[in-house]
């Protein structure tokens, strides 16, 4: 089984080459790369049956590799640490991944279900995750469920999301404040793919709406309707991260 490694981190693709050559000795490594473009060109290339992949490595992530892939039949075991919204369409998906540091033990389960799925012929799962993942971004309409009834807005019209106990504040760049009767959890659960970023457990922030980051033990944000908003020191790295990428 003809296979690409593909991390950003040296010593992750040495550790998992030397596990594979040591636990899965029929998995031929044909190459190792180190960015989401040099694994595209390999890819292209050279074909293989199966790629370990990450998911955040800088320029261009797993996800935006793969979407940017003009051939896609093969496996795919995602190896990352722990990103809910990248596990969760990687579970919705029924594909593998492991999470860092590496287990011989689940990376050889892992092997051997791709070998299996290969052997049986089953669907492209990469065309299954890509599908997926551009009907996560498709449209910005989102429906909010008022008291009045449902109300929809655009997700780009949307300054930030504020918890109120088991309810949620909707702060428009009209100026409106919508109130509905869902958590801040689950409207993450929506928000998440369309450019927002939950900040602190109150506030989830439209990142394209950050006029500045102030420095502090977490810090704050400063958003373009002037108000200041407190950045957990937990999510402060996650925020500065996804902020670069903007």
């Amino acid at each position: 089984m003809t296979a690409l490694i593909i991390d950003d981190e040296k010593h992750c693709r040495d550790v998992l080459t030397l596990l594979l050559n040591r636990y899965c000795p029929f998995v031929q490594i044909l190459a190792t790369c180190a960015t989401g473009a040099e694994g595209k060109t390999a890819i292209e290339t050279l074909r293989p049956q199966l790629v370990f992949l990450d998911i955040e490595m800088p320029g261009m992530n797993g996800f935006e590799m793969l979407e940017a892939c003009r051939f896609n039949d093969f496996q795919v075991i995602f190896t990352t640490a722990f990103n809910e919204y990248a596990i969760k369409a990687i579970r919705h998906n029924a594909l593998d991944y492991i999470l860092k540091p590496v287990d011989k033990d689940e990376l050889v389960q892992a092997v051997n279900k791709a070998e299996q799925e290969r052997a049986a012929h089953a669907p492209k799962p990469v065309e299954q995750l890509l599908g997926y993942l551009q009907n996560q971004r498709a449209g910005g309409r989102i429906a909010l469920p008022t008291l009045e009834g449902l109300q929809i807005i655009n997700s780009e019209d949307i300054y930030y999301c504020e918890s109120d106990g088991g309810y949620t504040h909707f702060m428009l760049k009209t100026g409106q404040n919508i109130l509905i009767s869902k958590t801040l959890k689950e409207v993450e659960e929506v928000l998440e793919t369309k450019g927002f970023c939950r900040v602190h457990h109150s506030y989830l922030i439209n990142l394209h709406y950050v006029l500045r980051y102030i420095r502090g033990d977490g810090g704050e944000v400063v958003m373009a309707n002037n108000k200041a908003l407190p950045v957990s020191r937990n999510k402060k790295q996650e925020f500065l991260s996804l902020l670069e990428k903007i």
